[in-house]
């Protein structure tokens, strides 16, 4: 098997790395300075025990491959990017070859599935950044990541693992999953919080806003009849196999959204976090005032280029009545 990482960010780069360290074949597709360094130099990783760089093939388009039979195509950009995405696959020559959605949401194994017929979930507990191109930082250990993975709709099968093998090889807990949109939802309702730490910070303002959004979410998912399993820290495989922990010397940016507003690429997935919410909730006669007024602000956040952590606390508080 050969893995194909479309997206060599933070996530794409953390699994990329790891699985050339463990000698398995694998092809990046990344662009701009992140392409750049990767070929001249490699990727650096730095994590809580260590810090090494690695070299592995790594191309700015899907039609630089001669895609084969054994390739499974691990799909790792960020909601907004996904449909883009899909089309270059397609226009590469991607035809059966299994695609995993190692991504936040729960939208994209549908997307993807209108295009191709051999779809799989990835439920990634991973917490890394990606700020400076040519470097990913993992805040986690022993471990690096937790991953559900498994077909969609469900199931589970050879490629499922396959994958499941290669990735037990490198500083991963793989597991395979039946039902892997259950965790999907419960990493979703946690992705919720995703927006409020990156325009409050991580203080107390955020954590009040956070609880509203998941409030709303749970609410919405349960009158929508979606079941959902929680990888947060009441996980027990968390305990033992994957903790938060500190890089000596490497502050935390924070969430994928964050860092997507410190880089100021000019998008951010709050549509398809807190976005899937509201759709549901409108669907399902559920209001959603918070998570509607979020992601009004994470447009006005990129309209005006605004940092992280930019927005007053007590500004946002008082307008969702807290």
């Amino acid at each position: 098997m050969r893995v194909i990482v479309h997206g060599v960010g933070a996530i794409g780069g953390t699994i990329a790395a790891e699985l050339a360290r463990a000698g398995q074949e694998v092809v990046g597709i990344a662009r701009g300075r992140q392409l750049e360094v990767i070929r001249d130099k490699g990727l650096t990783v730095r994590t809580p025990e260590l810090t090494y760089t690695q070299a592995f093939d790594c191309v700015g388009d899907p039609a630089e491959i001669a895609f084969r039979p054994d390739d499974a195509i691990l799909l790792t950009v960020k909601g907004q990017d996904t449909e883009a995405a899909l089309g270059q696959l397609r226009a590469a020559g991607v035809t059966d070859q299994p695609i995993f959605c190692a991504q936040n949401g729960v939208e994209n194994e549908r997307r993807v599935l209108r295009r191709f017929p051999n779809v799989h979930g990835v439920t990634v507990m991973l917490p890394a950044d990606y700020v400076v191109p040519g470097e990913v930082a993992v805040f986690a250990g022993p471990k690096f990541g937790l991953f559900e993975i498994g077909r969609f709709p469900g199931g589970v099968d050879a490629a499922d693992e396959a994958l499941v093998e290669a990735l037990g090889h490198c500083n991963f807990a793989p597991f395979l999953s039946e039902d892997v949109m259950r965790p999907k939802y419960g990493k979703l309702l946690m992705n919720l919080r995703n927006i409020s730490g990156a325009a409050l910070g991580e203080g107390a303002a955020a954590k009040a806003v956070g609880a509203l959004l998941i409030a709303e979410g749970e609410a919405v998912l349960r009158a929508a009849g979606i079941d959902w399993q929680d990888v947060g820290a009441s996980d027990p495989r968390r305990k033992d196999l994957m903790q938060m922990r500190d890089i000596p010397g490497v502050d935390r940016v924070g969430s994928s959204t964050a860092q997507s507003l410190a880089r100021n690429v000019g998008s951010i997935e709050t549509d398809f976090l807190n976005g899937e919410i509201v759709v549901l909730g409108r669907l399902h006669g559920v209001a959603t005032p918070a998570n509607d007024y979020m992601m009004a602000l994470a447009a006005r956040m990129l309209r005006e280029g605004l940092a992280p952590g930019s927005i007053d606390g007590d500004e946002v508080k008082a307008a969702l009545g807290l």
